[in-house]
């Protein structure tokens, strides 16, 4: 899953880039208000961290302009400010949780984790297809019982394939979910990293990832036409 941070704390906002990164999620970041709502409304995010206070636009007013632009992605947003009021505004222009600085790292995974799910409630159950199970919650995948070792990445393209099981997911679909922005859409990182994932989940007779030459894969139930 791809998330933006918006966030203009030089330390804040790379540590919890990197800290999102390796519990497996796609992080962009933005420095300030008018980059950040620019972004929000161009590109396809599953979730945004927000922060209030900004340079240009503040969080409030990039809410507002994500809002009035149709734009339903879930919103946390972070703030300083620990007044009743600021909480009443941002809830009430759309935002879907507050947290208040300082935080723990593992409060607002929490958080991000039950909006990701309270945004797609199907979230919350396992899913499989065929023998394969993957758990999202407790990031576990077995096939027939077996538990399968995958890193992070491996992880969230299983998981998208899953999520969209029968149906062709294009290379550029993939980067754009499961890759940030710094992602080289000239190099062959997804079709290695694919690659590697059928190694560990595949059997013989069983495949259950699939390339569709020229279009891109498709994760389908062996027993299935």
């Amino acid at each position: 899953m791809r998330l933006l941070i918006i966030e203009d704390d030089p330390k804040l906002a790379p540590l919890l880039a990197r800290g999102l990164r390796e519990e497996g999620f796609a992080v962009d970041v933005s420095g300030d208000g008018d980059d950040g709502a620019l972004r929000a409304v161009e590109q396809d995010y599953d979730l945004i961290v927000l922060d209030v206070m900004l340079p240009g636009l503040d969080g409030f007013e990039v809410l507002e302009q994500l809002r009035t632009k149709g734009r339903r992605t879930p919103v946390l947003m972070l703030t300083s400010r620990g007044s009743v009021q600021d909480r009443v505004r941002g809830l009430n222009g759309g935002a879907d949780d507050y947290l208040k600085k300082p935080f723990a790292f593992e409060e607002l995974l929490a958080r991000i984790h039950a909006l990701l799910r309270r945004a797609a409630p199907e979230c919350d159950a396992r899913l499989r297809v065929d023998d394969l199970l993957l758990d999202p919650l407790a990031r576990k995948v077995t096939r027939g019982g077996s538990v399968i070792d995958l890193t992070a990445r491996e992880f969230s393209i299983l998981e998208y394939l899953l999520r969209h099981a029968g149906r062709v997911i294009s290379r550029t679909q993939l980067s754009e979910h499961v890759w940030d922005e710094n992602f080289d859409a000239m190099s062959n990182v997804i079709d290695v990293t694919v690659y590697r994932l059928r190694e560990k989940i595949d059997r013989k007779g069983a495949a259950l990832v699939h390339t569709v030459r020229g279009a891109g894969y498709v994760l389908r139930d062996p027993a299935k036409p």
